[in-house]
Protein backbone atom coordinates (compact mmCIF):
# COMPACT_ATOMS: atom_id res chain seq x y z
CA UNK A 1 0.00 0.00 0.00
CA UNK A 2 0.65 3.40 -0.96
CA UNK A 3 -0.21 6.62 0.76
CA UNK A 4 0.57 10.18 -1.42
CA UNK A 5 -1.29 13.92 0.05
CA UNK A 6 -3.42 11.54 2.47
CA UNK A 7 -5.30 8.95 -0.25
CA UNK A 8 -3.90 5.30 0.34
CA UNK A 9 -3.29 3.40 -2.85
CA UNK A 10 -3.14 -0.75 -3.20
CA UNK A 11 -0.23 -0.22 -6.11
CA UNK A 12 1.59 2.13 -7.90
CA UNK A 13 -0.79 1.70 -10.97
CA UNK A 14 -3.49 3.58 -9.26
CA UNK A 15 -0.84 6.40 -8.03
CA UNK A 16 -0.27 6.50 -11.80
CA UNK A 17 -3.55 7.11 -13.03
CA UNK A 18 -4.16 9.01 -10.15
CA UNK A 19 -1.06 11.34 -11.36
CA UNK A 20 -1.95 11.80 -15.17
CA UNK A 21 -5.46 10.40 -15.15
CA UNK A 22 -7.29 13.84 -15.16
CA UNK A 23 -9.65 15.20 -18.33
CA UNK A 24 -6.81 16.49 -19.85
CA UNK A 25 -3.47 16.13 -17.84
CA UNK A 26 -2.36 13.71 -20.49
CA UNK A 27 -2.77 15.92 -23.40
CA UNK A 28 -1.56 18.77 -21.24
CA UNK A 29 1.91 16.49 -20.85
CA UNK A 30 2.04 15.26 -24.12
CA UNK A 31 2.05 18.89 -25.62
CA UNK A 32 4.48 19.88 -22.99
CA UNK A 33 6.98 16.98 -24.10
CA UNK A 34 9.14 18.95 -26.87
CA UNK A 35 8.33 22.35 -25.64
CA UNK A 36 7.93 24.91 -23.11
CA UNK A 37 4.21 27.11 -23.38
CA UNK A 38 2.44 29.46 -21.88
CA UNK A 39 -1.38 28.93 -20.59
CA UNK A 40 -2.64 30.74 -23.84
CA UNK A 41 -0.48 28.19 -26.21
CA UNK A 42 -2.24 25.17 -24.29
CA UNK A 43 -5.86 26.57 -24.13
CA UNK A 44 -5.76 26.76 -28.32
CA UNK A 45 -4.33 23.09 -28.27
CA UNK A 46 -7.21 21.96 -26.31
CA UNK A 47 -10.16 24.30 -27.18
CA UNK A 48 -12.70 21.76 -25.46
CA UNK A 49 -11.11 22.74 -21.72
CA UNK A 50 -12.39 25.73 -20.13
CA UNK A 51 -10.19 27.56 -18.36
CA UNK A 52 -11.39 26.42 -14.81
CA UNK A 53 -10.91 22.93 -15.79
CA UNK A 54 -7.50 23.89 -17.75
CA UNK A 55 -6.05 25.86 -14.40
CA UNK A 56 -7.29 22.83 -12.39
CA UNK A 57 -5.94 20.18 -13.89
CA UNK A 58 -2.53 22.66 -14.60
CA UNK A 59 -1.93 23.49 -10.73
CA UNK A 60 -2.56 19.78 -10.08
CA UNK A 61 -0.16 18.60 -12.26
CA UNK A 62 2.50 21.10 -10.64
CA UNK A 63 1.11 20.15 -7.40
CA UNK A 64 2.32 16.57 -7.91
CA UNK A 65 5.77 17.65 -9.58
CA UNK A 66 5.07 16.76 -13.03
CA UNK A 67 5.12 20.21 -14.53
CA UNK A 68 7.23 23.49 -13.79
CA UNK A 69 5.50 26.75 -14.01
CA UNK A 70 8.07 29.48 -14.10
CA UNK A 71 6.13 33.09 -13.27
CA UNK A 72 7.95 36.20 -15.02
CA UNK A 73 7.98 39.73 -13.27
CA UNK A 74 6.47 41.58 -15.63
CA UNK A 75 3.15 43.53 -16.18
CA UNK A 76 1.16 41.90 -17.54
CA UNK A 77 2.62 38.54 -15.49
CA UNK A 78 4.40 36.08 -18.27
CA UNK A 79 3.25 32.32 -17.02
CA UNK A 80 5.48 29.30 -19.08
CA UNK A 81 4.56 25.71 -18.19
CA UNK A 82 7.21 22.79 -19.06
CA UNK A 83 8.09 19.80 -17.71
CA UNK A 84 9.90 18.79 -14.57
CA UNK A 85 12.02 15.47 -14.75
CA UNK A 86 9.53 13.21 -13.71
CA UNK A 87 7.11 14.65 -16.38
CA UNK A 88 10.10 13.65 -18.59
CA UNK A 89 10.40 10.28 -17.91
CA UNK A 90 6.58 10.23 -18.73
CA UNK A 91 7.14 10.13 -22.40
CA UNK A 92 7.64 6.51 -23.31
CA UNK A 93 3.61 6.00 -21.44
CA UNK A 94 2.30 9.11 -23.73
CA UNK A 95 4.59 7.76 -26.62
CA UNK A 96 2.50 4.72 -25.83
CA UNK A 97 -0.93 5.67 -25.47
CA UNK A 98 -0.47 8.01 -28.48
CA UNK A 99 0.48 4.54 -30.73
CA UNK A 100 -2.15 2.95 -28.98
CA UNK A 101 -4.79 5.50 -30.00
CA UNK A 102 -3.36 5.29 -33.81
CA UNK A 103 -3.33 1.12 -33.76
CA UNK A 104 -6.99 1.10 -32.09
CA UNK A 105 -7.95 4.27 -34.79
CA UNK A 106 -6.88 1.89 -37.75
CA UNK A 107 -8.21 -1.73 -36.13
CA UNK A 108 -11.85 0.02 -35.86
CA UNK A 109 -12.00 1.74 -39.00
CA UNK A 110 -12.30 5.01 -37.31
CA UNK A 111 -12.42 7.97 -39.67
CA UNK A 112 -9.63 10.29 -38.65
CA UNK A 113 -8.33 12.95 -41.20
CA UNK A 114 -5.33 13.56 -38.94
CA UNK A 115 -4.03 9.71 -39.36
CA UNK A 116 -4.17 9.86 -42.95
CA UNK A 117 -2.01 12.46 -43.72
CA UNK A 118 0.67 11.20 -41.24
Amino acid sequence: MIKYKNTVFNCTMELAIELIGGRYKALILWYLLDRTLRFSEIKRLIPQATQKMLTQQLRSLEEDGLIIRKVYPEVPPKVEYSLSESGKNLKPVLDAMCQFGKTYVEEHSIYSPSLLQS
